[in-house]
């Protein structure tokens, strides 16, 4: 089935249950294996769906649950100065949102500066900081989970 095997490869390619941070039964908050500012999260539907006007109205509801939690959870772990939800899909046809908290200033996190390039304009989705630091995705995740 075409649906399941693209809902399979996204959820692969974007580490969602592994970096999994909270989930509803039809939305899941991961993060984004590359962090372009600290934080950065992934908002998906837990079933395959092409469109934005595929998610019925349950859906819609549990979306605006998780992302009160998800604002909660960031803001109290990293005390964001703004939040971008961008649903591109031009690449993964898949219903979901980068969750990306945006800093004015330089955030500390398990010793390492994170800085946010973009701000106060667009974020640098393409950058990927603190790539390849042992343990440092399990960290965030467990910060957030702690709020």
């Amino acid at each position: 089935m075409e649906e399941s095997r693209l809902l399979a490869e996204f959820r692969s390619k974007f580490q969602v249950d592994q970096l999994l941070v909270a989930a509803t039964s039809a939305w899941s908050w991961s993060l984004r294996p590359a962090q372009a500012t600290l934080g950065a999260g992934v908002l998906s539907l837990n079933r395959h769906a092409a469109c934005f006007s595929h998610v019925s109205a349950a859906e819609m509801s549990e979306l605006a649950e998780l992302v009160g939690r998800v604002e909660k959870s960031l803001k109290a772990a990293f005390d964001y100065q703004a939040i971008n939800y961008l649903m591109l899909m031009m690449v993964d046809h898949h219903v979901h949102f980068h969750v990306i908290p945006r800093y004015r200033e330089v955030r500390r996190f398990a010793g390492l500066d994170w800085l946010d390039s973009g701000w106060p304009a667009l974020p640098a989705l393409g950058e990927s900081q603190h790539t390849g630091v042992e343990g440092l995705l399990p960290r965030i995740r467990e910060a957030l989970q702690a709020t």
